[in-house]
């Protein structure tokens, strides 16, 4: 059997110098998605070290170079791009990708040529974004692709499915298919770089969220979202939770008190049962 991934996580001291990078370059100016991506990386899995990254990045600068200059409009872009990775290099996604944490890391997925739509979409961005292509990630629900052109001109196409340029009609199956519901224009703008991360990170939450042995994994992811300057404040409280399931009782209950508070004023009876688990967290120390 394949012993689960990662092999081991990067020892306190180095998660903390990534952690605070992390930070830094999600509240810096213009958050570079590919580095955000590495220094999650760098948090799941303790091999990739500096070299790693530099190395990811160098692979990135050469694919884009080998890219035809400026190809033409979107869709010249889009087929480029196609021709490139999904058809000279092999990326794509398939259903036994949604149970590989590998499949929501960058440097794994550049190494396997396989991840989820969202990772082999950053793979996209960015060796287009290197070669000069108006290229933007476009979060349709339950399947992100890229966008190339501006919106009175703009060409859809998978990565997770090679690349493959889309009609009007496929992203209106990918959505229908997701949700149920119309594609609604307002699903096709540009996906902003934090968004994307958050997007990655709750991908690796849901993967954590049924493997209760992989609470580690659950906590590193809850703890990055936090980092972002934007997120659900209900974080806060799957995270005091997860503290609470790892047996650090004071430290789980302390969370859960602060987010009482939080949400006090706007639900008094939902703060009430959050302090009744503080309490029974607390409970456990006796």
């Amino acid at each position: 059997m394949r012993p689960p991934y990662p092999p081991h996580p990067p020892p306190p001291e180095r998660s903390a110098e990534l952690r605070r990078r992390f930070a830094e370059e999600a509240r810096s100016e213009r958050p570079d998605l590919s580095t955000l991506c590495l220094l999650l990386g760098a948090e799941a899995d303790g091999e990739l070290d500096e070299a790693g990254m530099d190395a990811v990045q160098v692979e990135l600068d050469g694919l884009a170079g080998q890219l035809p200059f400026r190809p033409g409009g979107p869709r010249a872009w889009a087929v480029a791009l196609r021709e490139l990775l999904g058809e000279r290099y092999g990326f794509r996604g398939s259903a036994a990708d949604y149970q590989r944490l590998e499949s929501s890391l960058l440097h794994q997925v550049l190494v396997r040529r396989r991840g989820l739509p969202i990772l082999l979409s950053v793979v996209w961005l960015e060796v287009a974004r290197r070669a000069g292509a108006p290229v933007y990630g476009v979060a349709l629900p339950g399947h992100f692709v890229v966008g190339f052109g501006p919106a009175d001109e703009q060409v859809l196409a998978d990565p997770f499915d090679g690349g493959r340029v889309l009609t009007g009609g496929d992203a209106e199956l990918l959505v229908a298919g997701a949700t149920g519901a119309p594609l609604h224009p307002s699903m096709l703008g540009p996906a902003d770089p934090l968004e994307v991360v958050l997007r990655i990170l709750n991908n690796i939450r849901a993967w954590a969220a049924t493997r209760p042995e992989r609470t580690d994994v659950a906590l590193w992811a809850v703890e990055l979202s936090l980092l972002l300057p934007s997120h659900p404040a209900r974080l806060r409280f799957e995270r005091a939770q997860l503290l609470v399931q790892r047996g650090d009782f004071v430290e789980g209950a302390v969370g859960l008190e602060e987010y009482a508070e939080l949400i006090g004023a706007v639900d008094a009876a939902a703060a009430e049962r959050v302090r009744g688990q503080a309490r029974a967290a607390r409970a456990m120390l006796n």
